[in-house]
């Protein structure tokens, strides 16, 4: 449980904590030289004081290739210039570096905060990385209003209140919030739904809210049901609930029945929590499990989260970029990553013992302002607990290994059926979304052996088709995203977690028009080496189910309607439908809200709500003179004069 006001603690990166300096790049050739490595780092190592940071090792073309922390910077960058005392893996890093970047901090326990931040926003091809892209949704409840809003969250925690999490999923928060409402009817509405209301909606009738909106109860009263949530979040169910028994039973007493089976519902919802734990974990208070796994190269991390006593979820992890690494500096990386997004609680149990757990159990403490101990239990309940995150670790990875083995197969068979020289790494496809040539937009879903990539995905705001022109669509997002392609990466060589960020798949969904518009627009482009499939409805596709898949030569192809490969295109296919569609329903909306107000440069949603509460309409705002506006409440001259400017441009 974490409870935090407004505000997060002073972010480890501040200009006032680091001083950064930035080491000249020594040469521009992109390819490996071991001694032009070694060259570039004892450049920068001239420049060195032992002293903590972090340092980075930069390619040729700038993009970071490996960050590390020490204690002094000098000796830990000098053993880079050994390169017979180093391992393969980090030798042919040494042979890509090409430059560093240093960054000195207070403390070596800073140093590993801060290496935890950049390595989740580099993403470096030779640390450990901690593949989840997703923020930890939590439960908030809310202390900026007189009757507290209870709801999930995500993102940083600026908001007023009180943050209980991490939980596993948008799931099991969902499924903990519904719970909660019926257990303790607080509101989930927005504050200005809150503030419309004349009588009570539909949560209150179907007994999941206290209806404060309208009055149906005090707010002495609702604050007697948030201090129970809180108590009962906190950790303190039972108590809570010998609380909710002991008022049913004095409402049974004086024969409300009414009020005794909405409070045996009540007492329902709480055991229903507590019911849908899926291990013990009572006395063990604010703590997260984690065990590891280790199989064929191939790595799990099952983590348990334990508030209050209560099991809030379990995630598997997957790290990437442990080969050569031992396991307990993957789990120490894994860990420093996790909490860097993640307020760690005051225990943290692990199934093995950690080179540098004091460090990282200090680093943790100056981020969470509390005492954080990292141990490893030997007996008992907790050891219990660690040897059942063991065994869940070790399932999950079973199955990711036979999952994967699956894939594998049917890239393997696609890669056949679609004549590719290789199984595709990266897979891009391509949808446009528009009404008639409206509000038009592409869509770009990215795709690997590891599913899909969703932080590579792109929108394009298409510019020239103004009428329902698919084919013209289609060419203007070809040509923009292989003309940057071009610009950015005409080599082929950057790399994306070790992928390539020029596709070795286009899949289109369209026909034999998207295909000759896609063809042609790449070979303007000089671009004839990208494999190009068109995906289209067959003839019997309401009926069978079966695609036509459209090549550049005019071939068309088809799978058997039970065909593994079929069920895995079709799935790409449908995500970018989908992606599209999403991004061209946003836009709408966008549209539906806008005013003409909002092209006026400076013109904020104040001065914007200012101008049309005086005016009525931007209309009249567009026909008002310069004297009429400036005596518009709370708007100045200067952007009165703005406003009639952007309307009368000659004067």
């Amino acid at each position: 449980m974490a409870k935090t006001p407004a505000g997060t603690p002073p972010h480890p990166q501040g200009a006032d904590r680091f001083n950064e300096d930035r080491a000249t790049d020594t040469m521009r050739s992109s390819r490996p030289d071991l001694a032009a490595g070694v060259a570039a780092i004892r450049e920068t190592l001239a420049t060195l004081k032992p002293k903590p940071g972090v340092y980075r090792m930069c390619d040729a073309r700038g993009d970071v290739l490996y960050v590390g922390k020490a204690r002094a910077l000098k000796n830990r960058v000098a053993n880079y210039t050994q390169v017979d005392r180093l391992p393969l893996r980090l030798q042919r890093m040494v042979a890509q570096t090409r430059g560093m970047e240093i960054v000195t901090t207070n403390s070596e326990a800073e140093a590993l905060l801060l290496e935890a931040q950049l390595i989740k926003r580099f993403r470096p091809p030779y640390n450990v990385l901690l593949r989840d892209d997703k923020s930890f949704p939590f439960i908030l409840l809310r202390a900026d209003h007189d009757f507290p809003r209870i709801m999930k969250h995500r993102g940083a925690r600026k908001a007023k209140g009180n943050y209980y999490g991490p939980f596993a999923s948008a799931g099991s928060v969902n499924t903990t919030i519904n719970a909660l409402q019926k257990l303790f009817l607080l509101r989930s509405c927005t504050d200005s739904f809150f503030a419309r209301r004349d009588r009570p909606c539909l949560l209150y009738q179907i007994k999941r809210c206290s209806a404060p909106c309208v009055g149906r109860i005090d707010a002495q009263g609702y604050a007697e049901l948030v201090r129970q949530a809180k108590d009962f979040l906190g950790g303190r169910s039972n108590t809570v609930q010998q609380e909710i028994q002991r008022q049913m039973q004095q409402a049974a007493e004086a024969l409300d029945f009414e009020s005794a089976a909405m409070l045996r519902d009540r007492l329902r919802a709480a055991t229903f929590i507590q019911g849908s734990q899926a291990i013990n974990a009572q006395g063990l208070g604010d703590a997260d499990i984690f065990a590891m796994a280790v199989k064929g190269g191939h790595v799990a991390i099952q983590a348990f989260f334990i508030r209050g006593g209560q099991n809030w979820g379990h995630r598997a992890f997957f790290p990437a970029h442990t080969e050569g690494v031992e396991d307990a500096a993957v789990l120490s990386g894994v860990l420093a990553q996790f909490y860097e997004e993640v307020p760690p609680p005051r225990m943290i149990l692990v199934d093995r013992d950690l080179p540098d757990a004091a460090l990282l159990a200090e680093a943790l403490r100056e981020a969470a302002g509390h005492k954080v101990e990292i141990a490893v239990p030997q007996r008992g309940e907790r050891r219990k607990l660690v040897e059942q995150a063991s065994r869940n670790a070790v399932e999950a990875l079973d199955r990711r290994l036979a999952e994967r083995g699956t894939q594998t197969k049917i890239l393997r068979e696609m890669a056949e059926f679609l004549e590719l020289p290789e199984v595709p790494r990266r897979i891009e496809i391509y949808d446009n979304s528009h009404i008639q040539g409206a509000k038009a937009v592409g869509g770009m879903v990215v795709a690997g052996p590891e599913g899909f990539i969703k932080n590579q995905y792109r929108k394009f705001n298409i510019r020239s088709a103004q009428t329902n022109d698919d084919f013209g669509m289609m060419r203007e997002v070809m040509e923009r995203r292989f003309s940057r392609a071009l610009e950015e990466d005409p080599d082929r060589a950057k790399e994306v977690n070790g992928v390539g960020v020029w596709p070795d798949l286009v899949l289109i969904d369209g026909g034999k028009g998207q295909m000759s518009a896609v063809r042609d627009t790449l070979e303007e482009l000089g671009i004839e080496d990208v494999p190009l499939i068109a995906i289209a409805k067959g003839p019997h596709h309401g009926r069978e189910g079966r695609e036509v898949f459209h090549f550049p030569d005019g071939r068309e192809k088809m799978l058997p309607v039970n065909s593994p490969v079929l069920f895995y295109l079709q799935r790409l296919r449908d995500e970018v439908h989908r992606y599209a569609i999403g991004v061209h329903r946003d836009k709408r909306s966008r549209a539906i809200t806008a005013s003409p107000l909002d092209e006026i440069p400076g013109i904020g949603p104040a001065r914007k709500r200012a101008l049309l509460l005086h005016f009525g309409t931007a209309g009249k705002v567009r026909a008002a003179s310069l004297e009429d506006l400036q005596r518009a409440p709370g708007v100045s001259a200067a952007v009165a004069q703005t406003v009639y400017d952007f309307y009368h441009p000659g004067g």
